[in-house]
């Protein structure tokens, strides 16, 4: 019998993400997508700023948001995705947009 080592039980969202952001007292939800072309090129949070995309990464690494994880992508790049929580409407991907012309 193979015994698992103790690194498998670590729960999904640490195992996938490089930095998980829970938020602290003062962190901001993300709340819409900001699109241009059909790319998501950044995002509106819960006190109506808008942030790029590389500020929602800066944030997340330093706490200031709530409930998402920064992974990195095949080729290396960064990016912001929700934490599992169980609820499909907070992901990202089913947040509102905004398209920018």
């Amino acid at each position: 019998m193979i015994e698992k080592e103790e690194s498998q039980t670590l729960s999904f969202p640490h195992t996938v993400n490089k930095v998980v952001s829970e938020g602290g007292e003062n962190a901001k939800e993300i709340t819409k997508l900001v699109k241009q072309d059909g790319k998501v090129i950044g995002y509106e949070l819960s006190n109506g700023q808008h942030i790029s995309v590389a500020e929602a990464i800066s944030m997340a690494k330093n706490n200031e948001l709530q409930h998402v994880g920064v992974s990195t992508s095949k080729d290396g790049s960064e990016y912001i995705r929700s934490l599992a929580d169980g609820d499909e409407s907070n992901n990202l991907g089913n947040l509102p947009s905004i398209t920018l012309e």
